[in-house]
């Protein structure tokens, strides 16, 4: 089944409260679907950075990119996500995961234990099935007092998750809404054949019902200001760059929707104006 198309931007940093919402409003004004906040201490935190981006918003989705499981209590967690739900008036999209390759030092500074690879998935599943919970209890709050059932979005928000791991690929074949595909830098059409069929294969009947992600790393010839003195730019035909003009970059992501089923792409908000003919020609297609 062939999916419109969607694009976020991914940002976490500003430089005071003003500049942050504004960059929420831009990235609306640009046409873009969705805007998405890594899971980092070195960043802003990102459920208060959605609440406020949803302030300053109408249409724009919100959404985290990801959270970490092992950082948090499921429960609560669910009990906050429900609440942005609420005042972002059901935007809300959850991305989660078992944590980043160097996530163990921020746990360590949180204080919370940071399990086996088994323990944190065992926890992305919590963190679902208590948000589903959460939010299915807007249907009937009568039922349980005190407890707060107020999520606009009854059914539950959707989540994202993003792995490449065959435990997390399981999970993602069984509970996602989105799956975002951990391509490394290097990798080619080709090399994401193979990890969606076996999702497909996981998935079975659900695979229609998925929509599938890329985070471009690159669009346009320039590097990121954040990139190391002698970086070298990936070669031609990584799926992570983008380049070429609007309708030559539109062409490729077609042809990717049409060969690999991916319909879903987000970008650093640097590059939000680079992208921004792109997602022009291609919203809602």
């Amino acid at each position: 089944m062939t999916k419109h198309f969607r694009f976020g931007i991914v940002a976490a940093l500003a430089p005071d409260a003003e500049a942050w919402t504004g960059l929420a409003r831009r990235t609306e004004n640009l046409g873009y679907s969705a805007l998405l906040v890594p899971d980092m201490l070195a960043t802003l935190p990102p459920l208060l950075a959605l609440t406020a981006a949803a302030t300053a918003t109408t249409r724009l989705r919100l959404g985290t990119f990801v959270l970490a499981a092992p950082y948090r209590n499921p429960s609560q967690l669910a009990w906050e996500l429900a609440g942005l739900d609420f005042l972002s008036g059901g935007r809300l999209e959850v991305g989660v995961g078992a944590g980043r390759p160097d996530a163990r030092a921020d746990a360590a500074a949180l204080g919370v234990p940071y399990g086996t690879a088994v323990e944190r998935i065992a926890q992305v599943e919590a963190v679902i099935a208590k948000t589903r919970a959460a939010f299915g209890e807007a249907r009937a709050t009568s039922s349980e007092p005190g407890r707060f059932g107020q999520a606009v979005q009854r059914q539950g928000p959707k989540f994202l998750v993003a792995g490449a791991g065959e435990r997390m690929m399981a999970l993602a074949a069984r509970e996602a809404d989105i799956v975002a595909l951990a391509a490394p830098p290097t990798s080619t059409d080709d090399d994401l054949r193979r990890p969606i069929a076996a999702l497909r294969d996981r998935a079975g009947t659900r695979f229609d019902e998925i929509e599938l992600s890329l985070n471009l790393l690159q669009v346009g010839s320039e590097p990121a200001p954040w990139v190391p003195a002698g970086y070298e730019a990936p070669t031609p035909g990584v799926v992570a760059v983008l380049d070429g003009s609007p309708r030559e970059m539109a062409d490729v992501l077609l042809r990717r929707r049409d060969e690999l089923g991916i319909s879903y792409v987000t970008v650093n908000g640097f590059y939000a104006e680079a992208l921004a003919p792109v997602v022009e020609l291609l919203s809602g297609c």
